[in-house]
């Protein structure tokens, strides 16, 4: 099935460069650009397409706002932020209006193929530095609310690492630690000395195993039980 996307962005070349980019996918049509925040909600119920990519930072109407304009007109569209800012604040902000994607500009073709199916398929997909930032941000607060919630001067106790090596492969293991480090498939396919498309491969059986929808989820849930180290 075709995917329609919307492309919203003010800049003209990076759209070009974006659109170019998605004509190379026979899979995916692009059916209408925009270039203010303002003009998206118009877009979408012209076209009624399947993603919406986003530009963050817009005159008139930004990114952000536009998402919850969109949401709350149409509850089940697929919004993709593009966006220059990899800070949590931006990322969850932008997550909690609705958004199911969130890109940082400097991404490749392949991220922004792989994030458009894997959305408009109803996953959620996040920019490997901005999972790792805010996986951070994550096992910084836990640890927050362990040491505040300790009583009689005790110390909270301490996750045991440990690798789910009751769950996955040994080469699982690594590939889903260099996620949590905040690697592409290329930096993981370049760390461990395989092919991108090896990668790929350990990544779906990672979230088949996991039973999970996507490497952000995968990751939270590492995270959570002590099967990744945070840098």
């Amino acid at each position: 099935m075709n995917t329609n996307i919307v492309l919203i962005d003010d800049h003209k070349l990076f759209r070009e460069g974006v659109k170019r980019i998605l004509e190379f996918e026979p899979s995916f049509n692009v059916v209408a650009e925009g270039d203010d925040g303002e003009s998206a909600g118009s877009l979408v119920a012209e076209h009624r397409p399947d993603v919406v990519l986003m530009d963050i930072n817009m005159p008139q109407m930004n990114g952000v706002q536009a998402t919850a304009e969109l949401i709350a007109k149409y509850p089940d569209m697929k919004v993709i932020i593009l966006s220059i800012h990899d800070d949590e604040n931006y990322v969850t902000h932008a997550l909690k209006t609705g958004a199911q994607g969130y890109l940082l500009k400097e991404m490749d073709s392949d991220a922004l193929i792989e994030a458009i199916k894997v959305v408009s398929e109803g996953g959620s997909y996040l920019h490997p530095r901005v999972t790792h930032n805010l996986v951070k941000e994550y096992r910084r607060l836990s640890e927050e609310g362990g040491r505040g919630s300790t009583s009689g001067g005790q110390q909270s106790r301490t996750i045991e690492y440990r690798k789910p090596l009751h769950l996955l492969t040994r080469r699982e293991c690594e590939v889903l630690q260099l996620l949590a480090d905040g690697k592409s498939n290329r930096g993981v396919a370049e760390s461990l000395y395989i092919s991108e498309k090896t990668v790929k491969n350990h990544v779906s059986n990672i979230l088949q195993k996991m039973n999970v929808n996507d490497r952000t989820q995968a990751v939270v849930t590492a995270i959570k039980n002590g099967w990744v180290e945070v840098l």
